[in-house]
């Protein structure tokens, strides 16, 4: 089978492995859809994603979705060609957490997640034709979602899981800054939520017209110096840009809450932070997500529309190029999926 393998930094190939057999409390999935993440262009470009660097080469990949090709033993309540998604995460140990952290497995320290090199061996993505998964990873999807819309499940979780990190956001004002393929899905996840108005602010216009599709009441072009709103109650920080920092905590409201989604650097960053503590802003970080991905498959169901965040797709032959483009700030690329194989007749 083919599989898109991070062999170092700017070195990905199309290689060639063993199709897989399901083990016990297994399923093989033949997979069919792929969304690039910022942890897989991270991979390629630098060989290293946060403070986890490849030491062998890594299949990429944690955004799929596919079908059951095959059962292993003692797995039952799925079917060959059931239409699924996946949970990219496995503890590893007893999955014990301390009483305060009850509940969030995300926050448990050691986690085997699909396509990361935190961990040696690595863990392989679902970037490849075929992967044998645990059945305990295994999401259905409902009646009218298709699997390319099910690759979109694992980031509009992420999504989820951030405007779950707020109470409640009825009638509030949100400003969500950076729309790439996550803040956009926060735009959606804000309205659902019953935010009251949510701006979306990007430095690409080609972002924030995808903001806009995805339920923004207003748009501000950064590149055109169009400044953020002042005195917003909840704000989103999608940008992972420790230059950002500064102007959204002054568009932070004096008391209010900013939820902080986009990765920041593990390295010492310079970044103006004193309206932190003057405006008493509550500053909450939001990590991956812990069951939410259950939560997007019923907004999905229930109607959710992604395919605005949808805008390139190549086949797994062109994973290099599908890369560079979702890489490029100039190329208009927002969720970038890769096709990674038709869909299989069941037991094949």
């Amino acid at each position: 089978m083919k599989a898109v393998v991070v062999h170092g930094p700017g070195d990905v190939r199309i290689d060639e492995r063993a199709r897989p057999v399901p083990g016990a409390g297994e399923v093989l999935l033949a997979l069919e859809w792929g969304g690039i993440c910022g942890s897989d262009i991270a991979y390629w470009k630098n060989g290293a994603s946060g403070t986890a660097s490849l030491a062998h080469p890594l299949v990429l990949g944690h955004e799929v979705a596919g079908r059951i090709a095959a059962l292993g033993d003692g797995v039952t309540g799925l079917a060959e060609g059931d239409q699924v998604t996946v949970h990219p995460a496995q503890l590893v140990g007893d999955g014990v957490l301390p009483d305060r952290l009850a509940g969030r497995t995300n926050l448990y320290p050691h986690v085997r997640y699909f396509g990361s090199a935190a961990f040696t061996p690595h863990t392989d993505g679902g970037f490849s034709e075929y992967r044998t998964v645990p059945a305990a990873q295994v999401r259905l999807l409902p009646d009218g979602v298709g699997t390319q819309q099910g690759a979109l499940a694992e980031p509009l979780a992420v999504a989820l899981h951030a405007v779950g990190r707020v109470p409640d956001l009825r009638g509030r004002t949100v400003l969500v800054n950076g729309a790439g393929p996550i803040g956009s899905l926060v735009v959606a996840a804000a309205r659902q939520g019953g935010a009251g108005t949510v701006v979306a602010a990007d430095l690409s216009p080609a972002s924030l017209a995808v903001a806009r599709a995805m339920g923004a009441d207003e748009t501000r072009d950064v590149s055109r110096g169009e400044g953020l709103p002042e005195d917003v109650d909840v704000v989103f920080e999608a940008s992972g840009a420790p230059s950002a920092l500064g102007p959204v905590l002054r568009a932070t409201a004096r008391g209010g809450t900013l939820v902080q989604v986009g990765n920041l650097p593990g390295t010492a960053v310079s970044a103006a932070l004193g309206d932190l503590v003057t405006r008493e802003i509550t500053w909450i970080g939001s990590y991956r997500f812990v069951e939410e991905i259950d939560d997007a498959l019923r907004a999905l169901r229930d109607g959710l529309d992604v395919s605005p965040v949808i805008t390139h797709r190549f086949p797994l032959d062109r994973a290099a190029e599908a890369l560079a483009v979702a890489a490029d700030p100039g190329s208009g690329s927002s969720k970038v999926l890769l096709r990674l194989a038709d869909a299989p007749a069941p037991g094949t």
